[in-house]
C-alpha cells in the first residue's frame, strides 16, 4: 500500500465501522489477487462537479487505469441515506465515470464472509485493463491470462463462441485462438460443439465463471 497518497486522507476514528471495513478489504480481497498493495491509496480525495471535496475508500491508481473502490456497510449506508443524498450519490458516480474512473462497490458482508466473490469481481474489472496495457502483442502475455479474457468474451457474447470471435476481439491468428479454446475445454470451462467431423463452436460450462 502506498505510504504517501497523492491526496490528503480523511480523518476517521480507528474504531469506527467504516475504518474496520476498509481495514479488512486490503488483506482479504486485494492482496491475494495481486500479491502486493502497490498503487493502492486509502481515503483518496477527489472533487465533484462543484469542486466539493469527497473521499473514495480506496483508489487503485495504475498505469492502466484509475479504479475507485467503495466498501459499504448495509446499516450505515441505509441509515444515512435520504432522497437528496441518494441523487447525489448517483450523480457522483456518473461524474467520476466521466472523469475516467472505474468505480466498484462491495458490501462489508461480502468482504468479511465472501472475499472470494470480491476477488473474482475485482479481477473481472481490472484484468482486461491490465491485458490491454501490457502490449498489443498477445504473445508477450501469458496464456493463462489470455484464456481468462476469452472466458470473459464468451460471457459477454451470451452464446457459443468461435475461434473467429477470439481472433476479432484479441487480434490473434486462428491457430492461437483455437489453442486457447482447446485449453479451456481441457480445464473444464468450455464444451466443444461439432458439426460433422469438425468442431465449430464452444459453449460455456457450469462453473466456468470461477476461472475468470
Amino acid at each position: 500500500m502506498s505510504r504517501r497518497s497523492p491526496k490528503r486522507r480523511k480523518k476517521g476514528a480507528p474504531h469506527s465501522g467504516t475504518f474496520i471495513r476498509r481495514k479488512a478489504f486490503s488483506p482479504e480481497c486485494l492482496y491475494p489477487l495481486f500479491g502486493h498493495l502497490d498503487h493502492l491509496h486509502p481515503e483518496y480525495e477527489i472533487y465533484d462537479w462543484n469542486r466539493k471535496s469527497q473521499f473514495i475508500d480506496f483508489a487503485y491508481i495504475t498505469p492502466f487505469g484509475r479504479f475507485g473502490i467503495e466498501c459499504d456497510g448495509f446499516q450505515s449506508h441505509v441509515k444515512d441515506m435520504d432522497r437528496e443524498k441518494f441523487s447525489y450519490s448517483l450523480n457522483r458516480e456518473t461524474f467520476l465515470t466521466a472523469m475516467g474512473w472505474k468505480m466498484m462497490h462491495f458490501s462489508f458482508d461480502d468482504i468479511q464472509n465472501r472475499p472470494e466473490v470480491c476477488r473474482m469481481l475485482l479481477q473481472m474489472v481490472i484484468g482486461p485493463c491490465m491485458i490491454r496495457n501490457v502490449t498489443t502483442n498477445s504473445a508477450a502475455i501469458s496464456a493463462a491470462v489470455m484464456e481468462k479474457e476469452v472466458l470473459r468474451l464468451a460471457w459477454r457474447l451470451n452464446r457459443w463462441i468461435r475461434p473467429k470471435d477470439v481472433t476479432d476481439h484479441l487480434d490473434v491468428d486462428f491457430r492461437t485462438a483455437r489453442k486457447w479454446l482447446r485449453s479451456l475445454v481441457q480445464k473444464g470451462c468450455l464444451s466443444p460443439i461439432a458439426r460433422g467431423k469438425d468442431i465449430r463452436y464452444y459453449e460455456l460450462k457450469e462453473g466456468s465463471l470461477e476461472h475468470i
